[in-house]
């Protein structure tokens, strides 16, 4: 007969992974990891933008 599964245990290691991915974003976050992402979306941001002509007089 196999031994039963300790349902207990997986349930717990699989907190303490979630438990540690947590702190590390955390961590990354703490550091400005995410901001280089930002600021590459923030230049594309403008080019998708429809080009509007300034009002002005009109020759």
């Amino acid at each position: 007969m196999p031994p039963k599964p300790n349902y207990s245990f997986e349930k717990r290691q699989r907190e303490l992974e979630k438990k540690k991915k947590k702190a590390e974003k955390a961590q990354r976050k703490a550091e400005g990891g995410g901001h280089a992402d930002a600021v590459v979306e923030a230049d594309a941001a403008p080019s998708l933008a429809p080009v509007v002509p300034e009002s002005g007089p009109v020759a």
